[in-house]
């Protein structure tokens, strides 16, 4: 199985990830713009927002080439965001430290932070995920092909339970935002929420 290597992806990518077996990170595509690649989503006191890392153009597009930018302060931006967002939640401060030692570092290649992210996610919530890159790009068969599987303008094709979220009484419960804000709200039973959405997944 091949997926995309995603930054602080999606919950629907890390059921994914859970229930996948012999899988590998795509380092070797063209990035495509407008994708979890490079962005995630969490509830924000205004509603849903997007944060995004800038990249540099430099001429290779080419996934383990890209390089970020630091001309604009977008992670002292994310780590306010972020804060604004979950400071209230259940279990952010137990995982605040990490979260902030990830921004505090200027990785100079997307695929290494958006790394960087995956094995944090893995390591606090136990989920034992390799990180495994590919060697080059290869065409496979669309039943183990992941890379195009995850939209943030796709559908959802799934109901997702609703968890409590942080702005709850002022929005109703959005589905499938980044790791982050299932792990903020429910912390450790939050690989108990992937368990669900994997045996959803397989009943549809």
């Amino acid at each position: 199985m091949i997926f995309p290597i995603f930054y602080f992806g999606p919950v629907s990518y890390f059921a994914e990830l859970m229930k996948a077996e012999n899988y590998q990170f795509e380092i070797h595509e063209n990035f495509p713009k407008q994708t979890y690649r490079n962005r995630f989503y969490i509830q924000g006191a205004n509603g849903k927002l997007r944060l995004g890392v800038p990249t540099v153009h430099n001429g290779s597009r080419k996934m383990k080439d890209l390089e970020i930018s630091y001309d604009h302060p977008w992670q002292k931006e994310h780590l306010k965001s972020l804060f604004s967002a979950y400071r209230s939640s259940p279990y952010f401060e137990y995982y605040e430290d990490g979260i902030v030692s990830i921004f505090e570092k200027k990785e100079k290649y997307l695929f290494d932070l958006n790394l960087k992210t995956i094995e944090f996610i893995s390591s606090k919530l136990k989920l034992d995920l390799n990180l495994n890159t590919t060697a080059s790009y290869e065409l496979v068969d669309e039943s183990i092909d992941f890379r195009n599987q995850f939209s943030p303008k796709a559908e959802l094709q799934i109901q997702f339970p609703p968890y409590l979220q942080v702005f709850d009484d002022k929005f109703e419960f959005i589905p499938d935002l980044s790791i982050l804000d299932l792990l903020c709200n429910e912390g450790p039973k939050s690989t108990t929420y992937l368990e669900e959405i994997i045996k959803i997944t397989h009943n549809e």
